[in-house]
């Protein structure tokens, strides 16, 4: 079991998925619901359970307040995994970009097509069908798409057996 967290200031995204990507659970919510999830995971899952999370990275821009509680708040999240023993990876945006799209140009859009593209069953637009046709991403919103994105990374770079220059480990 994958968990990908996509952490913010105030609510983090996470996607819960089985090591062959399938979705188990997904949500954004407070940061303080997030740590309980990370505690009910652990629970449930144990040792299967791995998690990777999106690192914040310096590209030279000043940054604001956002920023350095989103940084404390991956303090947090790592200090809960470390007192649970939860192995866990960080993944840079940077990654995310190379392993999904080739490009280090690659924006949201981008990722979030390259995800459909991958996994979308039948809705080849958006990847979320219907209620009554559900698709691989149906109740996907904002920052839940990063969180996939990391987990995808993690799992292409990490589980599947290819380093960045795609030899196998």
């Amino acid at each position: 079991m994958i968990l990908a967290i996509d952490p913010g200031n105030i609510q983090s995204a996470y996607v819960l998925t089985y090591d062959d990507l399938r979705v188990n659970d997904k949500g954004k919510v407070e940061n303080s619901e997030l740590l309980e999830k990370i505690y009910e995971a652990k629970e449930i899952y144990g040792e299967q359970l791995h998690a990777a999370i999106e690192m914040v990275a310096c590209y030279g821009m000043a940054v604001g307040k956002e920023v350095f509680d989103t940084c404390v708040m991956i303090g947090r999240i790592v200090q809960v995994l470390d007192d649970l023993d939860i192995p866990y990876t960080y993944i840079f945006r940077k990654d995310e970009k190379i392993t999904l799209c080739n490009s280090m140009k690659a924006k949201d859009a981008n990722i979030r097509q390259a995800l459909i593209d991958r996994f979308a069953q039948h809705d080849f637009k958006n990847g979320k069908g219907t209620k009554a046709n559900p698709d691989t991403f149906y109740g996907f919103k904002a920052d839940i798409w990063a969180s996939m994105a990391v987990a995808v990374t993690y799992h292409d770079l990490y589980l599947k057996g290819e380093n960045e220059n795609g030899k196998q480990n």
